[in-house]
């Protein structure tokens, strides 16, 4: 692994370029630098969800997600090295089944909105979908582990179905699109 960082102003990315963690530089819009910035602003926003009111088990499941998304970002940053590891992906499958059994079916799509913390949580999902299209870009030139691709995948799903739970937290629901179709079911109903 690269070394710790004990300056912050260097200076050495002032020509356009970043290093990596394994010593190499190469220029802050290529890929990699991308996707490593998706996933650093993803972690940060889930820091700004972590400030809302949330249940114990929620907080605990996003501060070790936080986590994850570091060793994510760090794999990110070294090209061949592997830090996330199978059982993140595992624990982002359990907690997508836990929560999503406590939910009724959609009706039909959903607003990103609702509580302060359901509308982050979809902000959240929102940067995780971006994230993981880097990622894709990345693999599309480079042989990677599909690892940190399947992670921010199953992530941005959990992401939508926290904030479905966010929003149910003080008796709140979905806030539904209002489609043509839901109107004229409506309208049949009275």
């Amino acid at each position: 692994m690269g070394n710790r960082l004990t300056q912050i102003a260097t200076r050495t990315g002032d020509d356009g370029s970043t290093g990596l963690g394994d010593n190499t530089r190469v220029s802050k819009n290529s890929g990699r630098p991308h996707a490593m910035g998706d996933v650093d602003e993803l972690n940060s926003h889930i820091g700004l969800l972590l400030c809302e009111a949330l249940p114990d088990d929620v907080r605990e499941l996003l501060v070790d997600v936080q986590h994850q998304l570091f060793n994510l970002g760090g794999e990110l940053s070294i090209p061949g090295y592997e830090l996330l590891k199978d059982d993140a992906l595992l624990q982002l499958d359990e907690a997508l089944a836990h929560y999503n059994a406590q939910l009724p079916r959609l009706q039909e799509f959903i607003l990103p909105a609702g509580s302060r913390a359901a509308a982050q949580a979809h902000v959240c999902r929102t940067v995780a979908r971006r994230a993981e299209r880097m990622v894709v870009a990345l693999e599309q030139g480079e042989a990677m582990r599909p690892a940190p691709r399947q992670y921010l995948n199953r992530l941005s799903d959990l992401l939508f179905v926290l904030a479905r739970v966010l929003n149910r937290m003080d008796g709140g629901d979905d806030v539904y699109w209002k489609s043509e179709r839901m109107a004229r079911a409506q309208s049949a109903e009275e």
